[in-house]
């Protein structure tokens, strides 16, 4: 399916791995030109070369800590012809309320909570100015199931689920589209540290963590892929109607009782 993306520049944060790079390779199979942002620059610039000669594609890359405003706001500049624009950053702790303390979890929100809101509100205005714009936030499924084990990244979710119905309400109109995805359990570096500490202290055995991978839908997480190619359908005009909700992609889980 020809998406119609060819020409359209993407602004995507949190770009250097998991389901960031995913989207950043999809986006280019489909012609889009690309801004890719993140903290690790070697990373960047090694998928930035690689995109560029297997698709052709411009690529820039800027490497930022999101959490400081004066790095949004130089990103926003910097990217202003961005066409779609994917929110992906984050790095949200797990543990209780008791485990998790105030500076933990201001420092966590800075990225994935207000960074998400500080870029949208910069990007959507220049969007605005030109009547046109899709913006996507990978939220993750955490934010509708709630886990007091997980309770920053939980409530973070349930703000950015709220933030992107009420803006994408509205959005289109001003010419924009905004909507949300909320994987669940991702074959990311981050999901495989955690099934080895569960792995650890179930069995003894951090090698074990296929044993917890099992227990998913179709015994394995979803592919950073599964994710991407939604979120390049979303950008397209084949979702031109299409603003103010949240897409789950995780296998069911949500959906039992």
């Amino acid at each position: 399916m020809d998406l119609h993306l060819r020409g359209k520049t993407v602004l995507i944060t949190g770009a250097s791995k998991g389901i960031g790079a995913a989207a950043a390779s999809v986006f280019a199979e489909e012609g889009c030109d690309l801004h890719l942002a993140a903290r690790g620059e070697a990373a960047l610039e090694a998928l930035a070369q690689r995109l560029t000669a297997e698709h052709g594609v411009s690529v820039v890359v800027h490497a930022v800590d999101l959490r400081e405003t004066a790095a949004i706001d130089l990103l926003a500049v910097a990217a202003a012809e961005a066409d779609i624009l994917v929110n992906n950053a984050g790095d949200v702790p797990g543990g209780s309320l008791e485990a998790v303390d105030e500076a933990t979890w201001r420092h966590a929100w800075e990225l994935k909570v207000f960074g998400y809101i500080n870029l949208t509100r910069k990007v959507y205005a220049t969007m605005k100015a030109r009547r046109h714009g899709v913006i996507i936030n990978d939220i993750g499924s955490a934010g509708e199931r709630f886990d007091a084990n997980y309770i920053a990244g939980a409530v973070g979710n349930a703000a950015l689920m709220t933030f992107t119905r009420a803006l994408g309400g509205r959005s289109l109109e001003d010419g924009i589209r905004v909507v949300g995805i909320n994987p669940g359990p991702v074959e990311t570096d981050r999901i495989v540290s955690l099934m080895k500490r569960q792995a650890q202290a179930r069995f003894g055995d951090e090698d074990r963590y296929a044993e917890m991978m099992a227990r998913f839908p179709l015994g394995r997480a979803a592919k950073p892929r599964e994710i991407a190619d939604l979120m390049a359908y979303l950008a397209s005009d084949r979702s031109a109607y299409t603003s103010g909700v949240i897409f789950t992609v995780d296998g069911g889980i949500s959906a039992r009782g």
